[in-house]
């Protein structure tokens, strides 16, 4: 059996070409930190790269460049984050 070499590509964010795009998002990411594992398939997924990682593994969500696409919320698996109403008081 021949055996393959893993090459992966990480993307990290970055000013997009217009700018700050987090301005006209309908629902947007909230973390519960405590519920956080630090698994980081949020960061991994993340489409926008909005998803921060610090050196110590824990996130933080970048909302000038968050669209509110709920990729981040669908793939956590202990459901530390939950999408909300954008404008929602807390």
């Amino acid at each position: 059996m021949n055996k393959y070499q893993v090459v992966t590509t990480i993307s990290y964010p970055k000013p997009g070409a217009n700018g700050k795009t987090g301005n006209w998002r309908i629902f947007k990411p909230i973390l519960d930190k405590q519920k956080c594992v630090k698994c980081l398939r949020c960061w991994i997924f993340c489409p926008e790269t909005a998803i921060k990682r610090n050196k110590d593994d824990t996130i933080d969500i970048d909302y000038d460049y968050c669209k509110g696409c709920g990729i981040c919320a669908k793939e956590c698996t202990v459901k530390a984050i939950t999408m909300e109403r954008e404008g929602k008081q807390q």
